[in-house]
C-alpha cells in the first residue's frame, strides 16, 4: 500500500471547558480527495487549524494513547506523519513549508490591499538587491494566472473593498492555488458562491487532483461532497464517526453518520393562516440600484423567501430596510402604519431585526462574550441607575441559550470560539429576547451544518407561528423551496415575480432570477 500523504492518529485538543478533539485519526492519500463531514462543533475546523499550524495539539498523557507507538511521554498528543516522516507543525509557516495550504471557512483578507497583494501577502517577489523593492509587476502576472484558472473576472489591481463576498472568496482560493500545496485544504469554500463559481471551483479541485494535489473539502453541502469525494470521513462530538468508500457515499448515510439520527426535512406549512398586508415594503431604492424600485410584503406568521443570483439587490434591501444604509425612496408600513427607517435604531425599535449574512463582521463582536452580544441591542433592559446588573444579564442570556442549543461551556465564553451553527444562534438569540415583530435572515444557515440547519428552520416556522413576519433570504435553492411558503424573486434591483406555494419549483424561481417575468 503507497505510503499516504498525510497520516494523523490519536489528536487530542482540548479548550478551556470543551474538549473539541478525542483520539482522532485521518489518513490522506496522494492526488486524493478526502471529504471531512459532521456538525457544527464535530472538531472538523480544529482538526484542520492542527494540520495548517494554527492549533498545537495536547500534550500527551501516554495511558490515552497507548496504542500510539511514535508517541513518548511528554510529546505532544498523537502524530502527525507526512511522507511517512514525523513531523512537528509548530506555526502556519511550517505548514506552508510542508506544502499545506488553507483556505478558511472565514475569510482572512484585507480590504484595503489590492488582489495581487492579498495573494502574496508576506511572500512578495522583491528586486532591487540592498533596496528590496516589491516587484509589483510580477506579482500581477502570477496573479493573473491564478485569476485565469479560476474563471473570474476582476483583475489583480482591484482593491478588496470592491469585491463581493463571493469574489473575496475566490481571492483566497488563488492564495492558496499560488503557494504550490501539496495538500489542499478547504473549509467551506462554496459557502458564498454562486452556482457557476461553485462549478468553476469544482472543476478546479478536479484540475488540482488530475495533478496529484491531494484535497481535504469540508463543506455542509452534501450534494457537492457526492459529486467529488473519493472517500468520507466524519467526525461527531469531536472523535471519529466512520468512513464512506467512493461506492458508499449517499445523502442519508452521510446525514447519519454526522448526528447520530435520521433527519426528515419537508416544508411545513402554517397551522394558521398568514394574516396579509402586516409588512408592507412599497418602491424601494437601494444605492445599489437607485434607479430600480422593489415592492413586496410579508403576511404576519408567513415565512416569504427571497431568491435571486448574487448580486441582484436582496442583501442591500435588506440592510435599507434594517436602516444599514437608509434607502433612497420608498415606503415601509409596518401593521398598516407608516415607518419612517433612518438607522438601525428606527428599525430595532419598530421590532424590525436583521441577522446578517457575514455573522462575524456584522452580525457579532467575536471578541465579547455571548452574554455581552445577546445584552448588547437593548442593555436599558440589563441597567439600574446608569449600571448593569450582571446576574440579571447572565440569567436571562442562559435562558434564551438554553432554549436555542447553544453549545457553550458558559454565557461567558468569547464568541470567537464558538463554531459557525452556535454563533448564528447568538446572533439569533440577540433578537429574539427583544420580541420580533418582522425577522429578516440573510442567508440563514450559510457554513451550518445539516442538524443545526433543521433546528434553525424549526426555530424560524415556531417565530411564524407566533405571529412575526419572517423573510428569508437565501441563495440555497433546496432550503428557498422547502422552508417559503411564498418566495419572492429579485433581479438586478426589482421584483420579477413573487410565487404561491403551489406555483414554487426550481425551474419557476430560476427564470425570474435570470430576468425573465
Amino acid at each position: 500500500m503507497p505510503t499516504p500523504l498525510l497520516r494523523m492518529q490519536g489528536i487530542t485538543k482540548s479548550f478551556p471547558g470543551v474538549r473539541a478533539l478525542r483520539s482522532v485519526s485521518l489518513t490522506i492519500g496522494a492526488g486524493e480527495i478526502v471529504a471531512l463531514i459532521g456538525e457544527n462543533g464535530a472538531g472538523k475546523s480544529t482538526l484542520m487549524k492542527i494540520i495548517g499550524g494554527v492549533y498545537q495539539p495536547d500534550v500527551a498523557d501516554v495511558a490515552d494513547v497507548a496504542d500510539v507507538a511514535d508517541v513518548a511521554a511528554g510529546a505532544d498528543e498523537g502524530v502527525i506523519e507526512i511522507e511517512g516522516q514525523s513531523v512537528s507543525i509548530r506555526d502556519v509557516v511550517d505548514a506552508i513549508g510542508f506544502g499545506i495550504g488553507f483556505i478558511h471557512q472565514e475569510l482572512n483578507v484585507l480590504d484595503n490591499l489590492d488582489v495581487a497583494a492579498n495573494v502574496f501577502l508576506g511572500r512578495e517577489p522583491l528586486y532591487g538587491g540592498l533596496l528590496k523593492l516589491v516587484d509589483r509587476d510580477r506579482m500581477r502576472r502570477d496573479t493573473q494566472q491564478h485569476l485565469d484558472h479560476l474563471g473570474v473576472s476582476f483583475k489583480p489591481d482591484t482593491l478588496l473593498s470592491e469585491l463581493s463576498i463571493a469574489q473575496q472568496q475566490m481571492v483566497e482560493i488563488a492564495k492558496a492555488l499560488s503557494q504550490n500545496t501539496r495538500l489542499l485544504i478547504m473549509d467551506e469554500p462554496t459557502s458564498s458562491l454562486t452556482l457557476s463559481e461553485t462549478a468553476r471551483l469544482l472543476a478546479v479541485v478536479r484540475e488540482l487532483k488530475a495533478q496529484g494535489v491531494s484535497i481535504i473539502y469540508i463543506s455542509h453541502r452534501l450534494n457537492e461532497v457526492l459529486e467529488i469525494a473519493d472517500r468520507v470521513i466524519g467526525l461527531r462530538d469531536g472523535a471519529n464517526a466512520g468512513e464512506l468508500a467512493r461506492d458508499e457515499i449517499t445523502h442519508d448515510r452521510m446525514v447519519q453518520m454526522m448526528v447520530g439520527r435520521e433527519l426528515i426535512h419537508t416544508y411545513h406549512p402554517p397551522v394558521k393562516k398568514p394574516e396579509p398586508g402586516f409588512f408592507v415594503v412599497t418602491d424601494l431604492r437601494t444605492r445599489r440600484y437607485p434607479h430600480k424600485t422593489a415592492s413586496f410584503e410579508v403576511h404576519k406568521g408567513e415565512i416569504l423567501g427571497m431568491a435571486g443570483l448574487v448580486g441582484a439587490g436582496r442583501s442591500e434591501l435588506a440592510q435599507a430596510i434594517f436602516g444599514v444604509e437608509p434607502a433612497l425612496g420608498g415606503s415601509i408600513k409596518l401593521a398598516g402604519e407608516a415607518v419612517a427607517i433612518k438607522s438601525s435604531k428606527d428599525a430595532i425599535s419598530r421590532g424590525i431585526y436583521l441577522v446578517p449574512e457575514d455573522r462575524r463582521h456584522t452580525g457579532l463582536i467575536v471578541e465579547s462574550a455571548i452574554r455581552e452580544n445577546v445584552s448588547l441591542p437593548a442593555l436599558e433592559r440589563y441597567s439600574s441607575a446608569g449600571l448593569i446588573a450582571l446576574q440579571r444579564e447572565r440569567e436571562k442570556t442562559a435562558d434564551i441559550c438554553q432554549r436555542l442549543n447553544v453549545k457553550a461551556p458558559n454565557v461567558e465564553e468569547r464568541a470567537a470560539n464558538l463554531s459557525g451553527g452556535n454563533q448564528q444562534k447568538v446572533v439569533l438569540a440577540k433578537w429574539l429576547s427583544l420580541d420580533p415583530k418582522v425577522m429578516i435572515f440573510d442567508e440563514p444557515t450559510r457554513g451550518i451544518d445539516v442538524g443545526a440547519k433543521a433546528e434553525i428552520y424549526e426555530l424560524m416556522r415556531r417565530l411564524a407561528e407566533s405571529g412575526v413576519a419572517i423573510l428569508m433570504i437565501s441563495s440555497d435553492m433546496e432550503e428557498v423551496l422547502g422552508v417559503s411558503d411564498r418566495i419572492a424573486v429579485m433581479h438586478e434591483g426589482t421584483m420579477t415575480g413573487i410565487l404561491e406555494r403551489d406555483q414554487c419549483s426550481e425551474q419557476a424561481v430560476m427564470r425570474l432570477a435570470v430576468g425573465e417575468q
